[in-house]
């Protein structure tokens, strides 16, 4: 199936940019979100210079390539998309050879390179972000629970590296199988709660042997502790969210990880106002893009659709915005459209201003964002500190 959205190559807008999204399939709902969000920065920004050559993936590896050939083969001089990063892979050698660069809706920084664009919100740059707040407000000693996985690692290994940039500890990393229901061992192991429930029954034993009214006083304060002591960090890392973060905050608490001993950070999948009716999660740190700017976005697309748009919908009114803009610059300045996506054009390092903030592409295939750090609450989401309004200068 193909969703025409130019006239063929010998006729019509001379700046033309393909836009691969799985059309069909089972994720069909979620490229139709994407295409949606697209033609919104259509209306926004592009003139009759500019047109989509939308193609579908059909959400396949093999339909992504199939893809990108035909919208090359229709005149796109750069292609926007596909999502998932197996077909980026099979996308990255058909642009290359035809000389067309990619900026891909991917999160996978594996997949990014000379070329290949990755805009997805990458966990390394959240993470250098809240923990660079929190290491300002004065946190130094950290820990991460993480899933068992590819994913897991890549934030580990990125809260290794921010600490270390920080001037902090990570103290302790564990973590958990993905599909796992019960996390309570690795919890323990974090709060180190066998040893800390061992002095506990040792001290009460030292307080039974002692004789005397402030023996028994502090022996009664310590009838309803469970551990003795506090955990040997004072933040903690969760990156992930959704039900899986709801099922895990509980957890904590109940093997004395104490939310007012500890602070609790997150990742940008913590962008959920309706997670702040879990207790636990409440005064809880994490990035996220500026909410203004997606806020205005969400409006104008529930008003134009009658849908909540997904996160990943900032990502394609981005990236068409992003072509248009430079469509537009080269109409201007008589630029052939051949020329109009090079490397220099869409790696300026002023960056872009787009729904998701402040972003710049960077000439290894990864983005740069400039993230707020937000505070879970109740009732809704606090913004601490806003995002830095430039490149220039610390992230922090």
């Amino acid at each position: 199936e193909q969703l025409e959205l130019t006239p063929p190559q010998d006729a019509g807008p001379p700046h033309r940019v393909g836009l691969l999204l799985p059309l069909s399939g089972p994720r069909a709902e979620l490229g139709r979100d994407l295409l949606q969000a697209a033609q919104l920065a259509l209306f926004d920004v592009s003139d009759e210079e500019f047109a989509l050559v939308v193609r579908d993936t059909k959400g396949t590896p093999d339909g992504a390539a199939q893809a990108a050939e035909s919208a090359i083969g229709a005149g796109a001089n750069l292609l926007l998309g596909p999502v998932f990063s197996s077909s980026v892979e099979a996308v990255a050698p058909v642009a290359e050879g035809g000389q067309v660069p990619v900026v891909a809706f991917s999160n996978d920084r594996a997949v990014a390179r000379p070329g290949v664009y990755v805009t997805g919100l990458l966990p390394g740059e959240q993470i250098d972000r809240i923990v660079g707040y929190a290491a300002e407000q004065g946190h130094t000693d950290f820990a991460v629970l993480a899933p068992n996985d590819s994913y897991g690692d890549l934030v580990t290994g990125a809260m290794q590296d921010a600490a270390q940039r920080h001037g902090v500890y990570l103290v302790t990393a564990q973590s958990f199988p993905p599909e796992a229901q019960d996390i309570s061992e690795p919890v323990k192991q974090l709060a180190e709660y066998q040893r800390r429930q061992g002095e506990l029954k040792r001290r009460r034993q030292e307080l039974r042997n002692s004789s005397g009214s402030e023996a028994q006083r502090r022996l009664n304060e310590l009838q309803n502790l469970d551990a003795l002591g506090q955990a040997p960090f004072d933040a903690i890392l969760l990156p992930m969210g959704g039900s899986r973060l709801r099922a895990l905050a509980p957890t904590l608490p109940y093997y004395d990880i104490d939310p007012d001993e500890v602070q609790f950070l997150g990742t940008a999948q913590w962008n959920d106002p309706a997670l702040g009716s879990e207790p636990t999660l409440q005064g809880g740190w994490f990035p996220a893009p500026p909410p203004e700017s997606w806020q205005r976005f969400a409006q104008r697309y529930a008003d134009t659709y009658s849908a909540e748009p997904p996160q990943i919908a900032g990502l394609a009114y981005d990236a068409t915005a992003l072509a248009a803009l430079l469509a537009r610059q080269a109409v201007r300045n008589d630029t052939p459209p051949a020329q109009v996506y090079t490397t220099e054009a869409l790696t300026q390092r002023s960056g872009f201003a787009g729904v998701n903030g402040l972003f710049r592409l960077n000439p290894d295939g990864l983005i740069e964002r400039r993230y707020a750090v937000l505070e879970m609450q109740r009732d809704g989401l606090k913004v601490l500190a806003p995002a830095p309004s430039s490149f220039a200068g610390p992230t922090n």
